[in-house]
């Protein structure tokens, strides 16, 4: 018989996993709980939740609580009697009046290789630490944040150039067909919980704007992964002058010759220059260097000026030069 889910989630990655429970002939999903609606997008009109939207398109009962310790939202998911809880990044920690009432507990679909990066932003951090391989966890609720123990684990590979949007498009898919092979196993009861290492913890805490701040300093490959892993947001971003750029895409070098070898002048590079870390480095005509560390060199592909749209390198700098020489700061001059 199928097992009784009731569904936790809220954003766009969590879809294809309420998409692959609602296909799965293991599960009857009972429900969806998702966050309240709120304000969302550049207009910051008020709009329900991408999982809201596909569980009533369904025709799926959703549950809003703003309060998950409410008795009348307690009394709502008794009603519903679920054999067992999903959640897929609904947003935020159960209580443990929650966790007691579905009759096989609640299982997680987490992206990362927990213990590594338990947390809000395990796909961005990975991403910024450098990380070559990620993966999704399915693991136990517990009231400790993901600090259940592991059902399951798929791994792949990230991309020398996969952005943030890209991996959690790919792990949102790879856990959604991750979690409904563990259905049967959980029903039988024969899945095996393996406990995490404790002494392997590491920690993703939400992004912040802030996070964004470039730091030249940094080798260009850090500079590069701090890039692509805020995509879409809030984006990488650094200062000229008075200007805030925020910047889209970048390509890392190892030094100034390769470089410029890369944008096909080798050879060509000014002799005996050294590039310095948030400094504009001479470069061939419509492309953008800047120093970072080590000695390496950071290629700028697309960027805008705050307020601006967004440009290929070559149509930004035929609108506004920038000279060589010049440097990028933490915080915009007065």
């Amino acid at each position: 018989m199928p097992l009784r889910v009731l569904f936790f989630g809220t954003p766009a990655f969590a879809v294809p996993t309420l998409e692959a429970l609602l296909a799965s002939p293991d599960a009857t999903v009972i429900g969806a709980v998702t966050q309240p609606d709120k304000p969302r997008g550049r207009g910051q009109q008020v709009s329900p939740s991408p999982i809201k939207v596909r569980a009533e398109s369904a025709g799926l009962p959703v549950l809003q609580p703003t309060r998950l310790a409410n008795e009348d939202f307690l009394d709502a998911v008794r009603a519903f009697e679920p054999d067992l809880g999903v959640v897929a990044a609904y947003g935020r920690l159960l209580p443990e009046a929650v966790l007691a009432l579905p009759r096989l507990g609640l299982i997680n679909v987490h992206a990362s290789l927990l213990p590594r990066w338990r947390g809000a932003s395990p796909i961005e951090r990975a991403i910024i630490e450098g990380d070559r391989e990620t993966g999704v966890t399915i693991m136990r609720v517990v009231k400790a944040l993901d600090a259940g123990a592991m059902i399951a684990v798929a791994r792949t590979p990230i991309d020398a150039d996969e952005t943030g949007e890209m991996l959690e498009a790919r792990l949102s898919g790879i856990g959604a067909s991750l979690l409904v092979s563990t259905l049967p196993a959980l029903a039988n009861g024969s899945a095996r919980e393996e406990p995490q290492d404790e002494a392997l913890v590491t920690l993703a805490p939400r992004i912040a704007k802030a996070d964004g701040l470039i730091d030249w300093d940094a080798p260009a490959r850090s500079v590069h992964d701090t890039v692509r892993a805020l995509v879409p947001w809030p984006r990488a971003y650094t200062h000229l002058d008075a200007v805030r750029l925020v910047v889209h895409e970048t390509r890392p070098h190892a030094s100034l010759a390769a470089a410029w070898a890369a944008a096909g002048a080798a050879g060509r590079e000014p002799a005996g220059l050294v590039a310095q870390a948030g400094v504009i480095a001479p470069a061939p005509k419509g492309v953008l260097l800047v120093g970072a560390g080590e000695g390496s060199v950071i290629e700028i592909l697309r960027l805008q000026e705050d307020g601006r749209r967004m440009l290929e390198t070559r149509a930004f700098l035929a609108g506004r030069p920038l000279s060589a020489g010049s440097a990028f700061t933490a915080q915009a001059s007065a």
